[in-house]
């Protein structure tokens, strides 16, 4: 089996409209397609439900679900809010600065950027409290070579101590161009 791409990735929303109107209006997303059912075609169980799909180019698609029956949306207490997150990708730096300018010029409060060194990326919640990172790949070549020489020895170290490895400490110093790997 091989996996072409990701068809689309589905959330939870507040409110089908309220979600559209951000997604179109602050990320400039196209809103592509709405499919609506009294129950759910897998299950067959009664539940209605809205299912938004928007266009986050290249063939991405992100999609939604509002369940006007089921309890309020919730979060997983035990997982940080900073870990599941939805990250898209822009042009380049510029693209994401302007982006950011763009977004908080809608109100939206912004976090960024913030340089991971081989990217660089902004952070900020949609109004279902999803968290969205716009990033620009900031990595050279010889940078990603390096990251991936040392991902398996890097997963096995991890799985042995749940300790971080230090395989890639060179990512944040300025020493970079002496690293042999």
């Amino acid at each position: 089996m091989k996996i072409e791409q990701i068809h689309h990735v589905a959330y939870r929303c507040k409110d089908a409209k309220e979600t559209v109107e951000f997604y179109t209006k602050v990320l400039n997303m196209d809103f592509i397609l709405a499919i609506a059912e009294d129950r759910v075609p897998s299950t067959k169980e009664p539940d209605p439900y809205m299912h938004l799909f928007m266009d986050a180019g290249n063939g991405n698609i992100l999609a939604f679900f509002e369940l006007p029956n089921s309890p309020e949306m919730g979060k997983d207490p035990n997982t940080p809010e900073w870990v599941q997150h939805i990250a898209l990708r822009v042009k380049d730096e510029n693209a994401l600065m302007e982006a950011k300018k763009e977004i908080e010029a809608h109100g939206v409060e912004v976090l960024g950027p913030t340089n991971h060194e081989i990217i660089k990326s902004i952070y900020f919640f949609d109004p279902n409290g999803h968290r969205l990172e716009l990033t620009c790949i900031t990595a050279t070549d010889d940078m990603m070579k390096k990251l991936d020489a040392v991902k398996w020895d890097m997963l096995e170290e991890w799985s042995r101590t749940k300790q971080a490895p230090k395989h890639a400490d060179w990512l944040h110093s300025s020493e970079f161009e002496e690293v042999e790997v």
